[in-house]
């Protein structure tokens, strides 16, 4: 496959992953707004955009989060930012996305462009970008042939899911001592649902944070992820070694994922906040490596959406 169809699926993956991850915490800020009349907002607010790497600058508010993190186009940390970056993405992968996909992200890019996204309230609007993003991710499942094209999508979206799903939980360990710091996280997830199902009804912080960690079968957890990553570099390296690992990426995604499923949890939570920090850097290692191995032939990307 040219390597630059690879790195325009790979990134579609991402920024799909990200505008949807975003939306998700962004829909759970505003209703913890909401529903505690005694959060600090500013300090909330704050927190969120540390969680997404962006440094508050003045009085931080619910209007400034939003503009931050949901509409404003040179923000890398935007829902639109990434949003952008996963159309033009697929513009430039036209021969292999599939037109059912191709219309979906264009529609949902000219809704943006027009406004009416921005206009509706946040939640809608939160919720309306994540439903789009889901949408998009099951056409491209279900209309994509699943050879190394689909790989590289996949292989994209779960790091962009493991990075994501890691700073929610490191944020979540950093203000364990608020009663709904992993509710909140767990609904950020998507998870509360599965979560309650699985335990139960159970609610202790340990539960939820080895739901998050160690849960098999639950897609966004990081062992699911980290899984799934591995899965596509398998794939994506098939017939090429009989032993050993197949590249740096491999090795970085392997490590990470037996460090995760073979310590004991209480090991884990010791320094939860490190080990998070640790595989957010480990997601920038493996893109990396990934970026070294199979896009070196790519043409330079011009856009400025997300972090390159």
């Amino acid at each position: 496959m040219l390597s630059r169809i690879a790195e325009s699926l790979f990134w579609i993956g991402r920024y799909l992953e990200r505008a949807e991850d975003t939306s998700r915490l962004l829909d759970v800020h505003l209703q913890l707004l909401l529903e505690d009349p005694v959060v600090d907002e500013e300090a909330a607010s704050k927190a969120l955009l540390t969680v997404m790497g962006v440094e508050p600058e003045g009085q931080t508010d619910q209007a400034s989060v939003m503009r931050l993190l949901g509409w404003d186009q040179d923000s890398h940390a935007s829902m639109v930012s990434a949003f952008w970056g996963a159309r033009e993405s697929a513009r430039r992968s036209r021969e292999i996305v599939s037109t059912e996909m191709w219309e979906t992200i264009n529609t949902t890019w000219n809704i943006i462009q027009r406004g009416h996204i921005q206009r509706a309230r946040p939640a809608q609007a939160c919720q309306t970008i994540r439903e789009r993003c889901a949408v998009i991710s099951g056409i491209a499942d279900s209309t994509m042939s699943h050879d190394q094209g689909w790989q590289f999508l996949v292989l994209g979206r779960s790091l962009e899911r493991i990075d994501m799903t890691a700073r929610m939980i490191e944020a979540a360990a950093y203000t364990a001592d608020s009663p709904q710091a992993w509710l909140t996280t767990l609904r950020a997830c998507g998870a509360h649902h599965a979560f309650v199902r699985t335990y139960r009804g159970a609610d202790s912080e340990r539960d939820a944070a080895e739901f998050l960690l160690l849960d098999r079968l639950f897609p966004r957890s990081l062992l699911f992820s980290l899984n799934r990553a591995e899965s596509a570099l398998i794939n994506l390296d098939v017939g090429e070694r009989r032993a050993g690992f197949t590249g740096d990426a491999m090795r970085l995604i392997g490590r990470a994922r037996a460090e995760l499923e073979y310590q004991p949890l209480t090991e884990i939570l010791s320094d939860l906040p490190g080990r998070m920090t640790a595989l957010q850097r480990t997601c920038i290692e493996a893109n990396d490596a990934v970026a070294q191995r199979y896009f070196e032939g790519a043409n330079p990307v011009t856009w400025h959406a997300g972090v390159r």
